[in-house]
């Protein structure tokens, strides 16, 4: 798919998301914090046409992700996170949600919920659920609640998922929420990512627009879409850890330590592993874009990448760590909160499940390990 130039009515998003990063590495530590918010950061996102840019070029946005490629959202993801986890987390649900719209989103809803994005309202993608039971959707509306969800009270067009009955096949639906409202932030203290809002937000007696269902039963688990989609929290992740990176480059730098072969060595150790890191991601970004390969086999490669970013974001905080010392522990220390951040944000769910699924798929493929992930190979 050609990637075209930004237009006057949209400009660069890439730059776009540069400006938002500066602001929001600005203001991150005043919002961590339990309860906090990027919320000035997220009405930047706005200002600047990030939160319109998803939308597809024929409905006024920029086509980010879609007809311009996955190359600029991949940079904007990044970009963003490393501006801040917390707000990067909080806008790739917003990119997911607006994808999904645009896949299974018939005419009349895409034309009301795109111009819901480009006028500022905020998406979010939820479908984690208490273990008691997840959320019901019956003729008297919605009953339950979506869990660890982020951005709540702030988000203000969610895409959950429900069911019809206990057992049956989930079903998306996009629900509009009042700011501040049906969200309960105070089971979320957690060691890092604090600026999330994350927390549970209760959808019982919520009125429901006449075409709030989105798609068909279980669209929202179709592959290679559901695990495809893991490359964009893996491009955010990446920006965290470019972020810890240049703390601690910027910590030897300042303290005159740089001329130690042992400070160099675990340097140049951490530039491998984030290096790394971007070329999985922007594989796995250009793998998906193309949907050349057979879904497994896509599925398979994108469950690498993520798992290959998490290993080396593990990396860069151990060497980044031992090379600070406990400075790094302080929290008048850059490389505190960053850290924290990125250590909570790459406890991604299942990651044992998905590297055993990635090598279950390579092990069964034939022909050469240089052409497992080749278009058109079996």
């Amino acid at each position: 798919m050609s990637e075209r130039a930004p237009s006057a009515n949209h400009p660069d998003p890439c730059r776009a998301a540069r400006e938002a990063a500066r602001a929001a590495t600005a203001r991150a530590g005043d919002q961590d914090h339990d309860g906090g918010f990027p919320a000035e950061d997220v009405a930047d996102l706005g200002r600047l046409g990030l939160l319109g840019a998803p939308v597809p070029r024929e409905a006024g946005g920029a086509g980010l992700g879609q007809e311009a490629g996955a190359r600029d959202l991949r940079e904007v993801l990044r970009l963003v996170g490393y501006g801040s986890l917390a707000l990067g987390r909080v806008y790739e649900g917003h990119v997911n949600a607006l994808q999904l719209v645009a896949r299974f989103g018939a005419p009349g809803q895409r034309e009301r919920l795109f111009a819901d994005a480009r006028a500022g309202h905020l998406f979010g993608v939820w479908n984690t659920e208490p273990p008691e039971g997840g959320l019901v959707l019956s003729e008297r509306g919605l009953t339950g609640c979506k869990t660890f969800a982020s951005g709540a009270g702030f988000v203000t067009r969610a895409l959950v998922t429900a069911r019809r009955a206990p057992g049956g096949p989930p079903l998306m639906l996009v629900v509009p929420l009042e700011p501040g409202t049906r969200a309960d932030l105070s089971a979320w203290r957690a060691h890092g990512m604090r600026a999330s809002a994350t927390g549970t937000v209760d959808f019982t007696g919520l009125a429901l627009p006449g075409d709030a269902v989105l798609g068909g039963p279980d669209d929202y688990h179709r592959q290679p879409l559901f695990s495809g989609g893991a490359w964009r929290f893996a491009a955010v992740q990446l920006g965290g850890i470019e972020a810890v990176f240049d703390a601690w480059r910027a910590h030897l730098a300042r303290t005159g330590r740089g001329d130690d072969p042992h400070q160099l060595a675990r340097l140049g150790e951490g530039a491998l592993a984030l290096e790394g890191a971007r070329h999985f991601v922007a594989r796995a970004a250009e793998c998906v874009a193309a949907e050349a390969l057979a879904p497994a086999r896509l599925v398979a490669f994108v469950n690498l990448a993520r798992l290959a970013v998490e290993q080396a974001g593990l990396d860069v905080l151990r060497l980044a760590q031992r090379s600070v010392g406990l400075q790094g522990f302080l929290r008048e220390h850059p490389l505190e909160r960053l850290s924290r951040d990125l250590a909570t944000y790459l406890r991604q769910p299942a990651p044992d499940r998905a590297l055993a699924q990635a090598a279950a798929e390579i092990l069964a493929a034939g022909g050469l390990a240089g052409d497992l992930w080749r278009p058109g190979e079996p």
